[in-house]
């Protein structure tokens, strides 16, 4: 069976659950996990054919350390609090090639940058199959909550993705 990871950094749980939602649309067609970042796998598994990874977006891109301390004045316990989607795309490995990824990130509507974008320019010079543009989510805040309807949206997103992934194996 096709099996699918969902990778995400969350500060405030909004990324977290968008990740979740995107999985509920993938696991229509394809066996998926969802792992936060600082306990996703350095050397991704050898059955994976779709990686799906998601962050919100800081500073006009991926987080970095000093942005994510910055994030604890906001709300002391974030969920994220070890390292960020940037350091894990750093060292990840795929044991095989072909391995379709997507990316996508939350954040404020219009704000400037993505993270989205960033994590897509690094799954390809990692030389994974990047399919499918990466795709943004919307929050309130910056520390949220989701606009209405943005988890239905992403689960939506996530079963168009099984079906075109699908498709192509």
């Amino acid at each position: 069976m096709a099996r699918a990871l969902v990778v995400y950094e969350s500060m405030f749980g909004n990324a977290k659950l968008i990740a979740e939602a995107i999985a509920r649309g993938l696991s229509i067609w394809r066996s998926t996990d969802v792992l936060e970042v600082g306990v996703a796998p350095d050397v991704l598994p050898s059955d994976l054919d779709l990686l799906v990874v998601g962050a919100p977006t800081h500073a006009f891109g991926l987080s970095r350390p000093g942005t994510r301390k910055a994030a604890t004045q906001y709300q002391k316990q974030v969920l994220s609090s070890g390292r960020g989607m940037r350091e894990w795309l750093a060292v990840v490995a795929q044991e095989r090639v072909g391995v379709e990824a997507v990316a996508f990130d939350t954040g404020i509507r219009f704000a400037p940058g993505s993270a989205a974008r960033v994590a897509t320019l690094a799954l390809r010079k990692l030389r994974f199959e990047v399919r499918y543009q990466p795709k943004s989510f919307d929050v309130v805040t910056a520390i949220g909550p989701l606009l209405d309807g943005e988890a239905e949206r992403a689960e939506e997103w996530g079963r168009a993705i099984a079906e075109a992934s699908f498709s192509h194996n």
